[in-house]
């Protein structure tokens, strides 16, 4: 399907005020680094709903993954195409004189993975299934390529999260269907069943490629014990090149303080404790005394809880964010709701406390409205594209000058 939407007057997302000009975009007044502002790029008015990712395909046009809700096969792949600005001369992708969408695709049942593989072709999960496309001309829509069909898309976490590694392996999230292995007698099973099967969830996945009519040679399970890896990353540069990241939305305790989320290094066949362990290899509620929880993975990072770290992007170092590992904190939870980076040690480690690169929604009233971000990448200009569903917004963090932001 090819829809295009009316041509919008300049954005303004529900709940936002505009505070003046951020590049050639409405001001937003969100709190990010001195010499960087957050301009408003496109809204419910472009047709995003539910936005989780987004990724540029060239200077100037920008797909969004739109899950639309919590519905089936109610998804969409919109195009957007800016107009020239500081940072993206005239070309043919961009020359509208305002943001113009297209819905590309529509139908996708609960779309959340979007990333370009080392192939230049997009790869996009969808609940059940994980494709490819080549990216197509301006304004065309993709023709999907199968890679994977009938993946688990029941239960409370369907969603895939996509993330390429330097040898082009591509990691899958495959959730857990069920908060705490909880089942509908209350009572909590040992072992897990969901971790067992033909296709045991609660698992990072690792696909690798290869050319020809059979493209997938191997799809498997990488880790195992991972409730919700919807933030997924692996390092594209420096000594820890190659190594795979995940971000745990760990089991939903009622205390607000309790337990912490997770940064987790993988590591092939290791375990990382769903459901039976949280933290720092502490038994969950519900498996005290039963399970050893020594015998499994202890995180690398330890986060505040409820802050639903929902993506990451592990940046270059010669980024604008010096090799940064970014994390949207989606969650309500204390903490949440900003884009934070860490920064990289001697080892090429993640590590320190959290650099606040967007934060301070919901904290003035009228002015900027509580924000929950989901995804983000950076363009051609090392500008940060994020998108945010509670305010249904595309965000770009760039310099007061229309560039990138300088590094922190």
């Amino acid at each position: 399907m090819l829809l295009t939407l009316a041509s919008p007057q300049p954005a303004q997302a529900r709940g936002y005020t505009a505070t003046g000009q951020c590049g050639a975009y409405p001001r937003l007044a969100i709190t990010s680094p001195a010499g960087t502002c957050v301009g408003l790029i496109a809204d419910e008015a472009h047709g995003l709903h539910f936005p989780r990712r987004v990724l540029e395909i060239s200077p100037g046009r920008i797909w969004v993954l739109d899950m639309g809700n919590w519905m089936p096969h109610v998804g969409k792949l919109i195009e957007l195409r800016l107009p020239p600005d500081a940072a993206t001369p005239a070309n043919a992708s961009t020359t509208a004189k305002a943001v113009e969408a297209k819905v590309l695709l529509d139908k996708l049942h609960y779309p959340s993975g979007m990333v370009r593989g080392p192939d230049g072709k997009v790869y996009i999960g969808e609940a059940d299934k994980i494709w490819r496309a080549t990216i197509p001309a301006l304004g065309q829509s993709p023709q999907p390529e199968t890679l994977a069909g009938n993946l688990p898309a029941d239960g409370a976490h369907m969603l895939k999260e996509l993330s390429f590694a330097p040898d082009g392996s591509l990691y899958v999230n495959m959730g857990s269907f069920s908060d705490s292995c909880r089942g509908d007698d209350q009572k909590q099973p040992m072992p897990c069943p969901e971790r067992a099967g033909a296709m045991p969830r609660a698992a990072v996945w690792r696909m690798v490629l290869q050319s020809g009519s059979n493209p997938v040679k191997e799809f498997k399970p990488f880790a195992t014990g991972l409730r919700n890896s919807m933030a997924l990353a692996v390092m594209p540069d420096g000594p820890a090149a190659g190594t795979v990241w995940q971000g745990e939305n760990n089991i939903d305790y009622r205390d607000p303080k309790q337990p912490p989320e997770e940064l987790n290094l993988l590591r092939a066949g290791a375990d990382y404790g769903w459901p039976y362990c949280t933290g720092a290899r502490q038994n969950a509620q519900g498996y005290e005394k039963r399970f050893d929880c020594s015998k499994t993975e202890a995180p690398h990072m330890l986060w505040p809880a409820h802050v639903a770290p929902l993506q990451m992007l592990a940046t270059p170092a010669s980024s604008a964010y010096g090799g940064q590992l970014l994390v949207a904190w989606h969650g309500p939870g204390a903490g949440g709701q900003r884009i934070v980076g860490f920064a990289r040690d001697t080892k090429g480690l993640p590590t320190g406390v959290p650099i606040n690169w967007l934060s301070g929604w919901d904290s003035k009233a009228g002015l900027r409205p509580r924000g929950r971000p989901t995804g983000m990448s950076m363009d051609h200009a090392g500008r940060l594209l994020v998108v945010e569903d509670f305010n249904r917004s595309l965000l770009m963090l760039m310099s007061e000058t229309g560039g990138a932001p300088k590094p922190r």
